[in-house]
């Protein structure tokens, strides 16, 4: 396995540092005492307690870290679905193609931990590229054996049906009545400390763009994901959440990825994709009702992702972020 970077794992140590060497800097610039300074926060995970930014969104957290990793859990996103639950608290959700032209959703989970979330499908190879960053934990009904391989060989940590936290809804019919209890999951796990999934910036770092308030990701000929720019951000207009319980992005994030063989059929006969989430390309980054064409770039699969402008590095204002990894090939962004 990859050796992950460490310096967002010191972020929150070193956010609280800056800040107390701040007030010293002031204090001497003056005729008065310095104040004495507090001690310095310890760099661990557990018990801690200072003012830091979420890996996941960015914006301001404050108090003892979570005491889990982050957990990703694989969502169904097709009528038989319907309807989701738990997206609602989610950090981050990344939609990705699978076979036969339909999408699966990846759900970031971290700061809120809901008691159901589902319905649970499987794993796919593009899930490495999704999770790896993070050293987050992929939970999954299961995966086809090649996929499993590929997940262990890359240090991705699993949790499939049977599992802590797995159950089966009596309102839903199979294999659309998988769900997770991830408070239940999160008792099992140990905490780590993630980097950033993005490079965060301010609201006014975000450079001005062409206005665009509805947004089309064709994935397939079978799905094409639509989002709507309203006064809390950006909702879907054909997802299947359950009423009130849908996700909500401050910021739209689509790339333009390349798409391969998975390199096995599923039981219908259907070849399955791999959407491969490294590299480079070009990607639209929607915030504000505006967007800001760019590239993308992810040195292999545990990088972080880093966004380009022709002025420079394009980073991420604080909140949500819907993470679209369209096909280069086969798939489009449209936006009013």
């Amino acid at each position: 396995m990859r050796s992950r970077p460490v310096r967002a794992r010191r972020a929150l140590a070193l956010t609280a540092t800056t800040v107390v060497t701040a007030l010293v800097l002031a204090a001497c610039g003056s005729n008065e005492e310095p104040p004495e300074a507090s001690p310095e926060p310890q760099e661990t995970v557990e018990g801690s307690t200072l003012t830091a930014q979420s890996p996941l969104t960015g914006e301001p957290v404050e108090g003892a870290a979570p005491k889990h990793p982050v957990m990703v859990v694989k969502i169904d996103n097709s009528a038989a679905s319907s309807p989701q639950v738990g997206l609602g608290d989610a950090d981050l959700v990344a939609e990705e193609l699978v076979e036969g032209g339909s999408t699966r959703l990846a759900a970031f989970f971290y700061s809120s931990l809901p008691a159901e979330v589902g319905p649970v499908r499987s794993s796919r190879a593009t899930d490495i590229g999704i999770v790896e960053p993070l050293g987050g934990v992929l939970i999954a009904s299961g995966g086809a054996p090649v996929t499993l391989g590929r997940l262990q060989a890359e240090g991705i940590r699993t949790v499939t049906e049977g599992g802590p936290g797995f159950f089966r809804s009596s309102q839903r019919r199979s294999p659309y009545n998988l769900m997770m209890n991830l408070r239940d999951l999160a008792k099992t796990l140990k905490p780590n400390a993630p980097d950033p999934y993005f490079t965060w910036g301010t609201a006014e770092d975000f450079p001005g763009g062409r206005p665009a308030t509805r947004i089309e990701a064709t994935y397939s000929g079978g799905r094409t994901s639509v989002w709507t720019h309203g006064r809390r951000g950006y909702t879907a207009e054909n997802g299947y959440a359950a009423q009130g319980d849908g996700f909500t992005a401050q910021t739209l994030v689509i790339l333009r990825v390349q798409v391969g063989d998975a390199g096995y059929r599923d039981p219908a006969g259907n070849p399955v994709p791999e959407s491969r989430f490294e590299g480079r390309g070009q990607a639209f980054v929607f915030h504000g009702g505006e967007v800001v064409r760019g590239t993308w770039t992810k040195r292999g699969f545990d990088g972080a992702v880093t966004l380009q402008t022709q002025a420079g590095e394009l980073t991420l204002p604080p909140g949500k972020v819907y993470l679209g990894l369209v096909p280069a090939n086969g798939g489009d962004v449209q936006f009013n």
